[in-house]
């Protein structure tokens, strides 16, 4: 998360500049299919988009032609123009990074082009190849495909091995969460100026809720109940976000209420926290070549406590607006960036472990990968097959998802129980009182649909 987004995510160099307005920028706007158009594409700053966006001109667009405009924005203000440019299918953006969370009523509503048909035609893409779990959860309730992924996640634990050596401590392979705020405090301080472990405070239904999500359904506590009962107030809810915002107010980074993704892969790179929950998909940028910490991290499955596993699922994937009057070279864009061919190309210039992974079985299965990963991709692997979107609680849920409620209204919902949490993790509220304010617009969604 989001990451696994990304869930998910950027360089924090890259976040805080508009890097974004044009990435392989060329003359025209044009339309139709054929060499010479432009696409317009909006996507999340995340470490992936950055490769591709620098990858675009040399190769996609000298095979074929095509030039892409990139605009690129930090996650939730992405989210938000996202959302506001496919309900008014205003037809701006050509391709957008959605999520398996959109995908669902996006569709159902007509804002996407779906699919099949280019697939059917495109024998180089190799639907088969794309890992199940992300097929499906880019399939809308009518059977047809709605995106195709760029990379997939789930979540893990990723640590400093040299930090917990030094300190003659072992970092489980499944570990609780009580194992790890105790090995949070042991190594707070192990270096100066290192915290010891990041955890996510950002306001944003895909930022401090995504993590604080999967804590809450190892605890026992859901969002809904299977008869649409609201749970935030709930001893098991208030139980795991004492625990977080205690863990992070202790033992966390510095700027815990503004740190997202982004803010705290920079902390692991840079010496600043030990240990750091979130998604899969980061551990391609902490073991880059030019990582300061390539070699130093372990990675261990999220942390439980009564769930057998706890890591989330998610994709950013590309949807295709319905608007588009370019869906044709749309998908031509689509089919490349989310292709074999394109996680060779990034493998070849940019190093293996850079691939966008999480979404091909034949990723792999490829030697040279497997020897870049080395570090992590068992344990992702792992992650991913485990997450169980249907049942990633102790309790029946009325719909899919982990780290989020498949429902349109979650996106406000999750996003104003975020604020309030954020609050609490800056000291300026409590944990009672935020969640008492999350369970009272939680039972407003939930009247809409126990009246259905």
């Amino acid at each position: 998360m989001p990451k696994v987004r990304q869930f998910t995510p950027v360089l924090a160099a890259i976040g805080a500049i508009a890097l974004a307005l044009s990435g392989c920028s060329g003359a025209g706007g044009g339309g139709g299919s054929g060499g010479g158009h432009t696409l317009n594409v909006l996507m999340v700053n995340n470490p992936q988009m950055v490769d591709l966006q620098k990858l675009t001109a040399d190769n996609f667009t000298k095979q074929t032609g095509i030039k892409v405009n990139y605009t690129v924005l930090p996650e939730n203000d992405v989210r938000d123009k996202i959302s506001q440019e496919f309900s008014s299918q205003a037809g701006q953006y050509d391709v957008a990074t959605i999520s398996n969370y959109e995908v669902p009523f996006y569709a159902k509503n007509g804002w996407l082009y779906p699919l099949d048909d280019f697939v059917s035609k495109d024998s180089g893409f190799d639907q088969s190849d794309i890992l199940k779990p992300m097929t499906e959860s880019l399939t809308a309730d009518d059977g047809k495909l709605y995106g195709e992924p760029f990379y997939g996640e789930s979540s893990f634990l990723m640590y400093r091995k040299d930090v917990f050596a030094a300190k003659g401590l072992t970092v489980p392979d499944n570990p609780t969460w009580q194992q790890v705020a105790d090995l949070a405090a042991k190594v707070d301080g192990a270096q100066p100026g290192m915290r010891g472990i990041c955890l996510r405070g950002q306001p944003g239904w895909g930022e401090v809720m995504a993590p604080l999500t999967t804590v809450a359904n190892t605890f026992g506590g859901t969002w809904f109940t299977k008869d649409w009962k609201a749970g935030l107030n709930s001893p098991q809810w208030t139980q795991a976000t004492t625990f977080y915002v205690n863990l992070v107010r202790a033992h966390g980074e510095a700027g815990a209420p503004q740190s997202g993704f982004t803010e705290c892969l920079n902390d692991l790179e840079q010496g600043k926290v030990a240990m750091w929950y979130d998604a899969t998909s980061a551990a391609g940028s902490l073991e880059a070549s030019d990582s300061p910490v390539t070699g130093k991290i372990g990675y261990a499955q999220a942390p439980v406590v009564q769930t057998k596993s706890s890591g989330w699922l998610y994709t950013w994937a590309w949807g295709i607006q319905k608007a588009s009057k370019h869906s044709a070279d749309a998908w031509k864009f689509v089919s490349w960036a989310s292709g074999k061919d394109y996680e060779n190309l990034v493998g070849t210039k940019l190093g293996w472990a850079r691939v966008p992974a999480g979404k091909r079985t034949s990723l792999y299965a490829n030697p040279a990968y497997q020897q870049a990963a080395a570090a992590f991709y068992k344990q992702t692997q792992e992650a991913i097959s485990s997450a169980d979107p249907r049942n990633p609680g102790v309790q029946p849920r009325p719909t899919i998802g982990i780290q989020f409620v498949d429902i349109p209204e979650f996106t406000d919902l999750g996003t104003q129980v975020s604020q309030a949490i954020s609050s609490a993790i800056a000291g300026q509220l409590s944990v009672n009182a935020a969640l008492t304010q999350g369970q009272q617009l939680a039972e407003k969604v939930a009247a809409k649909y126990q009246s259905k």
